[in-house]
């Protein structure tokens, strides 16, 4: 490594700094804007399911737990890093002593922090909509971790493969929709067809709404360890592929 290089976590720490001060003027958008879509579509689905049972409730909440997730990671991230692509802020980046994958890390530090405000009001508001009683696990940070920082490496593949800003954003909104819809994530997998059900194995949500469901509301079961190495396996594969596709003059 070069001498002159800063140390890792002084790259990170300034790296995530840099990310959050871009957003000191709009977070107040950006937190309400994370909440709304989310929120709306908890409050719809809860009033209709409300008679459904407590097993169709605990998918009302914990799957938009996760759409909050992915409104405030897969999708913003995104933007951000098509943003970034465009004005030349990754050409920028690339002149400096630092490494491009913790250009990747802190944009996703940097967004897992934005969305927790998001994630607190979904969990609050929906377990008091719903009356649903919570049961934390310890393992549920992890979950909430991991669940956040997988979405946005699929984000920042997605915002530096993306052509322009305009494009990413369509492909994001897509794929939010779609992750939602396909599989058991807000639905009960029994009540969804069985060509949606086989769709749902592919989709990271999945595997993020299981983990949330057995952490927030119990019980904890083996599957959790197989939604944990799903998501940390996107998160790798993803972010590597990222870290790829940045043009980078740095070795």
């Amino acid at each position: 490594m070069n001498r002159s290089q800063p140390s890792l976590i002084t790259q990170l720490f300034d790296l995530i700094l840099i990310q959050l001060s871009n957003f000191r003027w709009s977070w107040r958008g950006m937190l309400t804007s994370g909440i709304a879509a989310p929120l709306l579509s908890l409050l719809a689905l809860g009033t209709f399911a409300r008679d459904s049972g407590p097993d169709v409730l605990a998918y009302v909440l914990t799957g938009n737990v996760v759409l909050a997730l992915m409104f405030e990671n897969l999708g913003k991230v995104s933007n951000n890093f098509a943003f970034m692509k465009a004005m030349g802020t990754l050409d920028y980046f690339a002149t400096l002593p630092i490494h491009r994958y913790m250009v990747i890390l802190a944009s996703l530090i940097s967004f897992l922090i934005l969305s927790l405000p998001a994630l607190l009001v979904m969990l609050l508001v929906g377990s008091w909509f719903l009356r649903i009683h919570l049961v934390i696990h310890l393992l549920w940070p992890m979950v909430v971790v991991l669940t956040a920082v997988s979405l946005a490496a699929l984000g920042a593949l997605i915002g530096v493969t993306a052509p322009t800003p305009q494009a990413a954003g369509p492909t994001t909104l897509l794929l939010i929709m779609g992750f939602t819809a396909l599989g058991p994530v807000i639905i009960p997998p029994e009540r969804l067809p069985q060509f949606m059900r086989w769709i749902g194995w592919f989709s990271p949500a999945t595997y993020a709404a299981s983990a949330m469901r057995q952490t927030l509301l119990g019980p904890v079961m083996p599957r959790l360890a197989l939604d944990l190495l799903v998501l940390a396996g996107l998160t790798l594969i993803t972010g590597w592929a990222a870290s790829r596709k940045m043009d980078w003059r740095q070795v």
